[in-house]
């Protein structure tokens, strides 16, 4: 186990070699306790070849990583012990119901019995797929055998949870849910959660703070706001709703008012009737006092004001911003597309 106060995953100058390509190039990257962590990047950009090194399944070229206090390339069967990890590729023995897959997992653990059927129905419960344990897992949809998966890597009762792409290809529903179950996980267990995905949105809405991985190097790290900062030119957003009917009469009056106000830099106008107005402000410090302007303009003019807050920009922007300065714009980005397309 970890000394007390000791992060629960750190690289120091971690990098991995095949030959001449540096797939991970000196990673530095320490993780707390009780955070989601994503980890964001284009295909090839290191992210999995990271995971594998922390996993002991493959031993770095430079540098050291501690998981739990100790070294996964000396004590791989240890660190297993103490990390769930649900590939992004997961399989199952189909013909095994859900409790019989997790039952031999258990046993590999060297869980048995009471203690291990116990196990086992926690698990279930924690997926939501109680009602579903007995049933046979080919006939379990994309969705719910990710779910089995994160049941499987809790048998155990992990620590840290490492998932590589746990929401790919599930429909908008069951990414809900997973989401949720991970913030659960963490706000009921104390885990660890150490997230690989490219749907930017996602990460966004569920990760604590977002490491962006380009070329075997972490180029951007932090929570939302602070790359959101660090990139984005201190540029904050505020979105302004009016009443469609009212806006509509008002419109003429609606867009000066909004570019007159100090701080706005642009204003972009509602595209529906209903629909909200985006105003750009710098430095972002200023959307609060871009809020009370709107607040009191709008009662002033009449403008049937119904709705106000300060958004953050994209992660799919800030990701772009952060290829673009670490010089990787003439492939990177074109092969982002519209929400990067990593692995």
């Amino acid at each position: 186990m970890t000394e007390i106060g000791e992060p629960p995953i750190v690289a120091a100058g971690l990098t991995k070699r095949y030959g001449e390509l540096v797939a991970v190039d000196s990673l530095d990257l320490e993780l707390r306790r009780g955070e989601i962590f994503g980890l964001l990047g284009q295909n090839g950009a290191g992210k999995t070849t990271t995971i594998l090194m922390l996993l002991g399944l493959t031993e770095p070229t430079a540098g050291t990583a501690r998981v739990m206090g100790l070294d996964p390339a000396r004590d791989a069967l240890r660190v297993k012990r103490q990390v769930g990890y649900l590939p992004d590729s997961v399989g199952f023995y189909g013909d095994l119901t859900g409790r019989q897959n997790l039952r031999y997992t258990a046993r590999l653990n060297g869980l048995r019995g009471e203690e291990a059927e116990g196990r086992i129905d926690e698990a279930l419960g924690q997926v939501g797929l109680s009602h579903r344990g007995d049933g046979r897992a080919d006939t379990y949809s994309r969705g719910m055998l990710q779910r089995l998966g994160i049941a499987d890597a809790l048998i155990k009762d992990p620590d840290i949870l490492i998932l590589d792409e746990p929401t790919a290809a599930i429909d908008p529903i069951g990414v809900v849910e997973i989401l949720q179950l991970l913030r659960d996980l963490v706000r009921e267990r104390g885990v660890t959660v150490l997230l690989s995905s490219h749907l930017l949105t996602q990460v966004q809405s569920v990760c604590d703070r977002v490491g962006i991985f380009a070329a075997g190097r972490l180029i951007g790290l932090g929570t939302v706001s602070e790359l959101a900062t660090r990139f984005g030119n201190d540029t904050g957003q505020v979105e302004v709703t009016f009443d469609g009917e009212q806006a509509t009469e008002a419109a003429e009056r609606i867009g000066p008012f909004l570019a007159g106000i100090p701080q706005v830099e642009h204003v972009e106008p509602a595209s529906a009737p209903g629909a909200p107005w985006r105003l750009q402000v710098r430095p972002a410090s200023a959307g609060r006092l871009v809020r009370e302007a709107v607040l009191a303009g709008a009662a002033r003019d009449g403008l049937g004001l119904t709705a106000i807050r300060s958004s953050e920009p994209s992660l799919d922007d800030i990701y772009r911003a952060a290829l673009l300065e670490a010089g990787l714009h003439r492939d990177a980005v074109e092969s982002a597309g519209p929400v990067g397309a990593v692995a």
